[in-house]
């Protein structure tokens, strides 16, 4: 008995392999291809790169300027060459000032006068070199019948610290006025400040803070240096108008300053600015050099003047 014949399957199962293949959908990305990146994008991308790594070397350059702006108006030499002894003084070395470990942040020297004095002058010196470089000056105050203390900021010659600054100077001039006064030596209205170049606005400063200082002596007085920044090539390339601080304030200090002043300028064609504006009992008096035999005796008339009404 023949065997029962199949039904054949529906016309629609009987697409191969290849054809289902072929029928079947081809992604959207096969069928067109890689997809391109637009330019405009890669532009704008680049322009973003570029404006942050501008950036970030500007603020870098303003850090640094920041930084190391001090250097534009501080020279300071950690080489102490000499010492009053070169010049047949004597004196005494001087380590004070002491840190919170009890280690000496300054250096210097206690030359005393020829004859005893009680008067005795706190020389702060100017931006350049160490006291090496300022004995010449501490001999004129020497032969004016002065003790003077002669120091060096942190940052300069033998003293501590990495460099110096507007700040660190003044309080370091804070600290040798205090080791004078806290010794039991000298009292405040013995002293004399003596500022030379930027040391003056130093001084300024400590006899605004001290009133009962008789009398403040500014040899060549240096300060308000912003401007003088401002045309260093380092300047012109960030706000140094907001970044510069190291300006060391001269000016408006004198113009309310009420302590007895002597003012010395040396070469000068016309009289400074500074000297016409600050505030009275003031001297001024203008020479041709440092060397001239006038300035000794010119200190000794301004002290005989002011000193004994203290």
């Amino acid at each position: 008995m023949p065997s029962p014949r199949k039904p054949n399957p529906p016309r629609q199962h009987r697409a191969t392999q290849s054809q289902r293949n072929a029928k079947a959908p081809v992604p959207s990305r096969q069928r067109q291809g890689p997809e391109l990146v637009d330019p405009r994008w890669l532009l704008k991308a680049l322009a973003i790169v570029f404006a942050a790594a501008l950036l970030c070397a500007w603020g870098t350059l303003w850090l640094l300027y920041y930084q190391g702006q001090w250097q534009i108006v501080l020279h300071p030499s950690r080489t102490v060459s000499t010492t009053p002894a070169s010049l047949g003084l004597t004196f005494t070395p001087l380590h004070f000032a002491d840190d919170a470990t009890g280690s000496p942040q300054l250096d210097g020297w206690l030359i005393p006068a020829g004859t005893p004095a009680a008067r005795t002058a706190l020389f702060l010196h100017g931006a350049d070199g160490s006291i090496s470089n300022a004995l010449p000056q501490a001999l004129v105050l020497h032969n004016a019948g002065l003790n003077v203390l002669l120091f060096d900021y942190r940052g300069y010659g033998r003293s501590t610290g990495k460099h110096p600054s507007e700040i660190s100077m003044q309080q370091d001039a804070d600290a040798a006025f205090n080791w004078l006064t806290a010794t039991g030596h000298v009292a405040p209205q013995n002293i004399v400040l003596y500022g030379n170049g930027i040391g003056a606005s130093l001084a300024v400063e400590l006899a605004a803070q001290h009133p009962q200082v008789s009398a403040i002596i500014l040899d060549a007085p240096d300060g308000d240096l912003f401007n003088r920044a401002a045309r260093d090539a380092r300047s012109r390339l960030v706000p140094a108008r907001l970044l510069f601080h190291e300006t060391f304030p001269l000016a408006d200090a004198l113009h309310t300053l009420t302590t007895p002043k002597l003012l010395i300028a040396y070469n000068s064609s016309t009289q400074p600015p500074v000297f016409a504006s600050a505030a009275n009992p003031k001297t001024t008096l203008e020479l041709p050099s440092p060397n001239d035999p006038e300035l000794v005796p010119a200190i000794q008339r301004f002290l005989d003047l002011y000193l004994h009404t203290h």
